[in-house]
């Protein structure tokens, strides 16, 4: 499993040290990844332009998207069983 955040690398490092996270968080800082995915607000109106939104990327072992959910509001969470379940519908797993 690989995290992506807008974060800083060296807020990611800390938080990975703190919660001693077992997976890859990757930064992107720069927000080049993010618009491609339609993961970021791009309304220079809101006042929360530029930031990430909560975004889940499902893709196989050949790189292939197997699903994809985009929350409109970042503080809005999926819920970890229905991550899970997509994980094993979609063969991502094995």
């Amino acid at each position: 499993m690989v995290g992506v955040s807008a974060d800083h690398v060296a807020t990611l490092n800390a938080f990975v040290k703190e919660n001693k996270t077992q997976h890859l968080l990757l930064s992107d800082f720069r927000r080049q990844m993010l618009p491609a995915w339609d993961a970021i607000v791009t309304d220079e109106k809101s006042p929360i332009y530029r930031y990430a939104k909560r975004a889940y990327f499902i893709l196989d072992k050949n790189g292939t998207v197997k699903y994809v959910k985009v929350m409109d509001n970042p503080l809005d969470l999926l819920d970890a069983n229905e991550v899970l379940r997509q994980i094993r519908e979609s063969g991502a797993a094995s």
